[in-house]
């Protein structure tokens, strides 16, 4: 019923239903509220526990995974080794008259989706001629080239930044949405909330932008927690915060929100997963990068395909893209609305040789929910070359290998003398051409040799301080050897599934929505999984008559002693009205005690039997449909 419902969607329906029930709310809104911040009522609240812990079920638990809880302070230079201070940023443009700010890619979506909306009104004869502003023209339809165009640019719009995005915006004309003004140039905005730790003010830190780098920074303890084997994964679930440029779309897009993140560790050279026969046969909806800049549209394939093919990087990442899938499918988001969209080269952030996100439908469009991307070795070769610690797993090998290495040999008896209190910015050069902190980048020392050769035993570098100092071959030579390894180092891959709990329980409150008509009215329901329910049974007695209080205790009492979450109403309303409050509250079950209750202390079963199937349902032994065919239907009171 509620797939049914999706075309006659009512947002603005939706939306008072969720802040009526108080599901949640701006915040601080009797001050006038701020953009981009929520505060969670008590059914939002145990919603989003109910799925936090089911997470915790399907990932940690089922996969074996170590959780941890890391600070959300953050020192800068952590997210500077990181890449975050330079790089986690935003166009943003500005109205040029009125001042107002928009992100830039949101803008041009905004106005072509607006477009593209105003020419299917003129074409179906709903355009509404009154929302023309006075003294503007009418609308004319959009030919077919020009459609086309605005739709493949919107399939792509994420692989264009910086001057490209610019010269799209001017090609395309544009314009401040309310104002019709022109905006100005897109500008980077780092998205990182700025803040001072401790009482002088010369600590800088951020409040962080994720949870990542706390798994990273402890990652040795992590190793050493599961007995030094690989692979293995760490998960964290907590608050991240983002300075958005303009938050709109409610929940979609706020400045503070729970995580849930999964770092999962990986040989470089074994990216095979040991359990996936057991997906191999899933078939999913995929939007690869090449279909995206092709306007191609997307594909329906089978894991184990998409991964044979090189569709899909490797097995783990694919593992994991199906794991994410089966969880979103399990809480209730609705699998013809779920695809997975590969990032394009543009858009793949610093760290990701491939990235996958798992994107749902909604009202707003297709909105990216969780992000699945390899991470490579990036996070731990850069920690470990800040802070000189060696983040690798070592891995005693069956039989000692010899191998060929090029390694810098520095003449400290000459180096140090010659630099005199610059050798450490000499040292931050030499530094830059290591992989990590103690392997040397075989392809950029045989470069250094050969400028050296070149220069007849000297060239210039720049030092970290950004000066030019001249290097020769008395301070430091190039040297190949052949070196025998019993003992295989090396930094771990990392495969991340990065989940936005927020914008999964917007999605999906969207998707379990559905209006029930009746005779009076139409009723709101919201139609959850029991696992995840606010509430997960009501309990109301038939009337308000005193004899039905010890049976509403004694169900709720054993109800709640095996974990249940009950609600009694024992309202004056009419037993209609009752249940009609609860299906806007989305409480899966009810519990009616009437006066059969008092003659035979049964609800059509004895009260523990009652107690059991809503456990064995909330906890997914059972479903309804078991209960059907295990249970004769109540057809009416024998008193």
């Amino acid at each position: 019923m509620a797939k049914n419902n999706e075309k006659k969607f009512d947002r603005a329906a939706l939306e008072g239903l969720l802040l009526k029930r108080f599901f949640y709310a701006p915040s601080f809104a009797i001050y006038g509220g701020i953009a981009g911040l929520f505060d969670y009522g008590p059914p939002g609240t145990a919603l989003q526990n109910n799925m936090i812990n089911l997470w915790r079920k399907h990932f940690v638990l089922e996969e074996d995974m170590l959780e941890i809880e890391c600070t959300n302070l953050t020192p800068e230079a952590v997210l500077k080794t990181s890449g975050h201070v330079d790089r986690f940023a935003d166009y943003m443009v500005k109205d040029v008259k009125t001042g107002d700010i928009f992100r830039a890619d949101h803008l041009v979506k905004q106005v072509l989706n607006g477009r593209l909306d105003t020419d299917e009104a003129l074409a179906n004869g709903t355009f509404d001629k009154k929302k023309v502003p006075k003294g503007k023209p009418m609308p004319e339809r959009l030919s077919p080239e020009v459609k086309a165009e605005y739709e493949t640019v919107l399939e792509s719009l994420d692989n264009y930044q910086g001057d490209d995005l610019w010269k799209l915006m001017q090609k395309l004309e544009i314009k401040a949405p309310e104002t019709g003004n022109d905006v100005s140039e897109p500008k980077l905005f780092n998205l990182m909330f700025e803040t001072q730790i401790g009482p002088t003010g010369q600590f800088k830190g951020y409040l962080r932008p994720e949870t990542a780098q706390g798994h990273f920074l402890n990652f040795k303890r992590l190793l050493e927690s599961n007995q030094d084997q690989m692979p293995f994964a760490s998960a964290s679930i907590g608050k991240s915060f983002r300075n958005e440029i303009a938050p709109r779309q409610g929940l979609l897009r706020v400045r503070e929100f729970t995580m849930a993140e999964i770092e999962h560790y990986v040989d470089p050279l074994k990216k095979d997963h040991p359990r996936f026969h057991t997906i191999k046969d899933l078939e999913l909806t995929l939007y690869p990068a090449d279909r995206q800049l092709q306007g191609a549209g997307t594909i329906r394939m089978k894991m184990g395909d998409a991964v044979a093919q090189g569709v899909v990087n490797n097995e783990t990442l694919g593992y994991f893209v199906c794991r994410i899938y089966l969880f979103l499918v399990r809480i209730g988001i609705n699998p013809s609305r779920l695809r997975f969209r590969q990032h394009m080269a543009n858009e793949m952030a610093h760290y990701a040789s491939d990235c996958w996100d798992a994107e749902i439908e909604s009202s707003y469009g297709w909105i990216e929910c969780v992000g699945c991307a390899d991470r490579s070795a990036y996070d731990l070769t850069q920690h470990s070359k800040a802070t000189k610690e060696k983040l690798v797993v070592r891995e005693t090998l069956p039989e000692p290998i010899s191998r060929d290495v090029v390694v810098l040999d520095i003449k400290k008896a000459v180096f140090g003398p010659a630099f005199k209190a610059n050798a450490k910015y000499v040292t931050g050069y030499l530094e830059t051409l290591m992989v990590d902190s103690e392997t040397w980048d075989a392809a950029k020392l045989k470069d250094l040799d050969a400028k050296l050769k070149a220069g007849n035993g000297s060239t210039k570098i720049i030092g970290t301080d950004g000066n030019e100092y001249v290097l020769t071959n008395k301070m430091v030579e190039v040297v190949e050897k052949t070196e025998t390894i019993h003992v295989r180092e090396y930094v771990p891959n990392v495969i991340e599934p990065s989940f936005g709990l927020g914008r999964i329980l917007y999605s999906l409150l969207e998707h379990v929505w559905w209006i029930r008509e009746g005779d009076d009215e139409a009723r709101n329901v919201l139609s959850f999984n029991p696992a995840i329910a606010p509430t997960k049974a009501l309990i109301l007695p038939i009337s308000s008559n005193e004899q039905f209080n010890p049976f509403i205790s004694q169900v709720a009492n054993a109800l709640r002693r095996e974990g249940v979450s009950t609600r009694i109403d024992d309202s004056a309303a009419s037993i209609g009205k009752r249940y009609a409050r609860n299906d806007e509250l989305g409480t899966p079950f009810a519990i009616t005690v009437d006066f059969q209750t008092v003659k035979d202390q049964t609800i059509r079963e004895d009260i523990p039997t009652i107690v059991s199937i809503i456990k064995d349902l909330v906890e997914e032994r059972i479903t309804w449909s078991d209960v059907e065919g295990k249970y004769t239907a109540f057809t009416g009171q024998e008193v």
